[in-house]
């Protein structure tokens, strides 16, 4: 075996058969390395396999100059996950995205002509990305940026606490929205009776 950053105690240690699962997890230095080692971590955790085997695994889930750095780590500087984890990190550090901050919010508005319910897909995937995002911060930037009155109105009538409760009246709302619209273009459409 040729040069490797892992101590000798983790080399002695075999990876299960089933590891070759592991070839649809790549990382090839353009990604967030965090996604990517949290992702490891949990298919490590679902394994349930040991620190040396994460050692193991883990270059082979690497591709490009992501594995070209690895291999140039020097000998014996890995001695635990831990080691490859940090030192992966702080390799990959610019890559990292920057963390979104709630009043990123208040810039998503429905635009004019968009409907409702393509503006709540593209606020929640916002939403998504917002680490710590309150309920009532996020419910009062959604209603901020709706275009449509009749659905504000429809909001803030009822006593709303939480995002969930959002998407249960949004998604009754929508459908009677969606209704109306198919209902209004038959009654414009000539009938050729």
């Amino acid at each position: 075996m040729g040069a490797t950053p892992f101590y000798h105690s983790i080399l002695e240690v075999r990876l299960p058969k089933h590891f070759d699962k592991l070839m649809d997890m790549r990382y090839d230095g353009t990604q967030d390395p965090q996604e990517h080692l949290t992702a490891f971590e949990a298919r490590m955790n679902l394994e349930g396999v040991g620190d040396e085997v994460r050692c193991r695994a883990f270059p082979v889930t690497l591709a490009g100059p992501a594995i070209r750095w690895f291999n140039s780590l020097p000998q014996r500087s890995v001695a635990g996950f831990s080691d490859i984890s940090r030192a992966f990190l702080a390799q990959f550090t610019t890559r990292i995205a920057k963390a979104k901050h709630p009043i990123n919010l208040l810039g998503i508005t429905q635009k004019t002509g968009e409907t409702t319910r393509k503006y709540l897909y593209r606020f929640n995937d916002e939403c998504l990305e917002i680490e710590g995002l309150t309920d009532s911060v996020a419910i009062l930037c959604l209603t901020n940026g709706l275009l449509n009155e009749d659905f504000r109105k429809h909001l803030t009538t009822k006593l709303i606490w939480t995002m969930q409760e959002i998407q249960i009246v949004a998604h009754e709302y929508i459908n009677d929205e969606e209704v109306s619209q198919v209902v209004a273009a038959n009654k414009r459409q000539p009938s050729y009776t």
